[in-house]
Order: C-alpha cells, then structure tokens, then sequence
C-alpha cells in the first residue's frame, strides 16, 4: 500500500491524477467545477472571460483522487493578459493526466481553435456537451457528431453543469481512465490556493455583477493585506482600473457604487470563510496594466 499525505494507507486500488478542464470561454468550464465539487470554488458570471487563472479543485472518495485544472477560456490574445491567460491554459493541459474539453452546443470551435489540445499530446479526452437543458435533442447530436469528428474524443457526455446533470458519470469516467496511486492532497482539502486569492476572486466576481461594459475586464484585483483575527477576518485590497474614468465609474457618485461592491463582496466572503469580515477597498489607477509585465506578475498572472 502506498500512503496518503496524512500517512495513512491507501488501498492498492486507490487512483490520483489531474484533470484539465479546458473550452471557449463562457462554456460552462467554472460552473462544471464547481459542480463536481459540491461547492463553490470558481467564480461564475454570464459574462464570458471570468476566468483569469489556472484553479486547482480537489474531489476525493473512496475511489480516489482527482486534482481538476479549470483554465481560462480559449481566445485570441489582445494583450499581454490574455497571453499569459493562454500560457496557464497549455501549461494545464501538458500537466493533465485527462483532458475534459467542454462545449456549448451553439458555439462548436473551430479546428484552429483546436490547435492547444493537440499541442498537449495523445492523452484520454472527455468531450462535454454543456447546457443540455437550453437545446434541443437535434441541436445536441449535432454537435456530438461534429465534435466527435474534430477531437475523436474517447468518450463523449451530453451534461448540465447547471442542473447536474450527468456530472457523477464524468467522474466515474475520469476514475476508471486513471492510473493507480497515492493522493496528492488531503482528502478534505478542496484547493492548493490559498484563501486570499479566492477573496480577491470574490470581488472580482462582484465587479462583473454589478458593473457593465469594459470595466470588469479592466479590472485586476489586489489583496494588500489579509489577516485572521480571533473574531474577524481583516482584509484590505485594492482595485486596478485603467483609466481615470473608470475609477469614476468604479467608486460612483458619492462613493455609492464602490460601497455597494464592498457591502456585496463582504457577504460573499464570509459565506466562503464562515467567519466576520472587515473589508476595506481602494481603488489605483494604472495605465495599461494588462500589458505591463511587471504589473501581471504583482497581480499573480506568472509568465
């Protein structure tokens, strides 16, 4: 038997491996993670691009353990972002053991589109055909015949990441294409993140509820400090804006708008850490940031 990172054994047929969530964006990537987990872990928004990073989501059971890579949303690079947002993407893909590659049935990608999967090498790949409840039955075997075409994938799963719908075959499907062995995480851990990226994932979540347009894409979030008192979780973080005019935007007449983000953000973050928040927002202006490499790296988007 091999063991576990609490040192207790695992049984001989107890299976680990990563899995890497990949899609254009708004496919339903985050939404699926979160699914599979049972819990919120990705930010989700009807707007497409909420992905920025690589998430680590942690399933364990008696089966085994799966480390799923949900990655940003396929796309043509406008700047240096978006570059680096791709990088995580292949990155994710070559460190995958399994490939889950998710579609919204009206939006099939193109086979240039395609270009990263192949890059990734000959690995097991999962076809998911997202968002069963919104289309047709016609509509659907379609883009299952199509994308068979495309990826010749080694299964395909018509599913509701929404409604979880067929979600626990996927994760039959992932265990029995695993190889043998030890996990790699505590199996009441969810993430390897620590909890003030998923604070500033919450805020950022908030910036694409609440406002419109380009300023949650101009938008980089910053936990400045993050301390857990006795009886209150003590956060101070600031907002990244391109413009002037959208820090204008952003804080709003009065102030208002920046207050309702914060009064909005706190509840969120409490629900995650369980625990009362003191949540302080500030709002810096720094031009071009999405191309600024110095300013990606300050913000956690590695090279």
């Amino acid at each position: 038997m091999s063991t576990n990172p609490s040192g207790e054994p695992a049984p001989s047929s107890y299976k680990s491996g990563y899995a890497a969530i990949a899609g254009k964006p708004n496919a339903g990537k985050s939404t699926f993670l979160n699914a599979v987990l049972g819990t919120k872990l990705s930010i989700i928004s009807p707007k497409v691009q909420t992905t920025r990073h690589r998430i680590t989501g942690i399933h364990s059971d008696e089966r085994g353990q799966i480390v799923f890579l949900d990655t940003p949303g396929i796309l043509e690079p406008r700047y240096k972002l978006h570059e680096r947002m791709m990088r995580a993407v292949g990155r994710s893909l070559e460190d995958a053991d399994i490939i889950l590659f998710i579609t919204d049935p009206g939006d099939i990608p193109e086979k240039d589109e395609l270009e990263v999967l192949r890059k990734a090498g000959k690995k097991p790949l999962l076809s998911l055909i997202n968002k069963s409840d919104r289309y047709s039955e016609t509509t659907l075997d379609t883009a299952r015949a199509r994308l068979e075409e495309v990826l010749q994938p080694t299964e395909t799963h018509i599913v509701s990441a929404l409604h979880q719908k067929g979600v626990d075959a996927i994760a039959e499907s992932i265990f029995n294409l695993l190889p043998q062995g030890p996990p790699f995480y505590p199996p009441d851990q969810l993430s390897e993140h620590p909890e003030r990226f998923f604070v500033s994932e919450l805020i950022r979540e908030q910036l694409f509820d609440q406002y419109r347009a380009e300023i949650p894409y101009s938008c980089a979030v910053n936990v400045l400090t993050f301390s857990d008192d006795k009886d209150m979780v003590r956060i101070e973080a600031e907002i990244v804006v391109n413009r002037n005019s959208q820090k204008g935007i952003l804080i709003g007449k009065g102030g208002a708008a920046l207050k309702k983000l914060g009064t909005v953000s706190r509840q969120e973050i409490e629900r995650f850490t369980g625990r009362k928040v003191f949540l302080n927002l500030f709002v810096k202006v720094r031009e071009k940031w999405r191309d600024n490499d110095t300013f990606l790296r300050s913000y956690g988007y590695d090279s």
